[in-house]
């Protein structure tokens, strides 16, 4: 079955593509869900208009997501996480967290457009994609240390130090 797409569809085209695909595909999923039309010569010729609509509006829009991407690149975040043994984390880190922690510094956008191909299980600095557009993709820098590494060792020895001089007052 021949249709177009109205929107951007991973792994299958981007706007305004005319592709031939399964039948059940069309029907059941990529038509029901506003993503695609079915292709016959009056669509066509009523979505080349539309194309060419929607090409101005992307230059804007790209104009705005772009200012987005450098934001969202200068952002670096650090996870405090409780490890085992060998620095192997209990629980892992998900495009939910790296979201919840872009909404904290006042960037909203849908965790799904977050890349992370499986989630962060193990310490060390990352780079993961975030992709606002097919031609803005920016990166987040995300840390992952261990909870209560050695900030809590020196806590003790300062705690230790103060115990003798409040003693000997």
């Amino acid at each position: 079955m021949k249709v177009i797409l109205k929107e951007d569809v991973d792994g299958l085209g981007y706007l305004g593509d005319l592709l031939t695909v399964a039948d059940g595909y069309a029907r059941n999923y990529l038509i029901p869900r506003k993503k695609a039309i079915l292709a016959n010569p009056r669509n066509i010729k009523a979505f080349e208009h539309l194309k060419r609509v929607a090409t101005h509006q992307l230059k804007k829009e790209l104009q705005g997501l772009g200012e987005l991407g450098k934001r969202i690149a200068s952002v670096s975040m650090t996870f405090e996480v409780q490890t085992g043994k060998d620095d192997k984390l209990f629980g892992s880190v998900t495009s939910k967290d790296i979201g919840e922690r872009l909404s904290q510094e006042g960037i909203e956008i849908d965790r799904r457009k977050i890349s992370l191909a499986q989630p962060i299980k193990e310490l060390g600095t990352y780079a993961v994609p975030v992709k606002l557009h097919r031609e803005v993709v920016p990166e987040v820098s995300v840390t992952v240390v261990k909870k209560g590494g050695e900030e809590p060792v020196q806590d003790e020895i300062d705690l230790a130090e103060d115990s003798p001089q409040s003693e000997s007052e």
